[in-house]
């Protein structure tokens, strides 16, 4: 089993920069073959994909909505998946999470997350 946890959001000015953390635990060789993601959820909407590391073919995707503004990575021997956000918006307000991701690419990625972590919350605003 696979324990996530993200953490480093906070309070930031519109076009500021903020960098995610996700440390794993459990089943470390697991997380590391499997494709990982970013995931938030602004207060009152659902779930919305941000954007995933494939393991199988070293790709990363992103949304249309952050895509040129967040960049996700992965350092596998420390176990960990990254989002570097810059250019942040008000938009961009929300608790973010990672996830394992048992999504598929066919033209483009189409995510699909298993386990969730606890979440970070981000916050843009003046």
């Amino acid at each position: 089993d696979v324990q996530l946890q993200a953490y480093g959001g906070g309070l930031v000015q519109p076009g500021g920069s903020l960098r995610l953390t996700c440390a794993a635990s459990g089943s470390i060789l697991s997380v590391n073959v499997m494709s990982m993601g970013w995931y938030r959820q602004a207060p009152g909407k659902g779930p919305e994909w941000v954007s995933s590391s494939n393991s199988g073919r070293g790709t990363t995707y992103s949304a249309d909505s952050v895509k040129g503004r967040f960049t996700i990575s992965r350092d596998t021997a420390k176990n960990t998946l990254y989002l570097q956000m810059d250019s942040l918006k008000a938009e961009d307000t929300a608790v973010y999470y990672c996830a394992t991701d048992q999504g598929y690419y066919s033209g483009k990625w189409y995510p699909c997350y298993g386990s969730w972590g606890q979440g970070t919350l981000v916050t843009v605003s003046s």
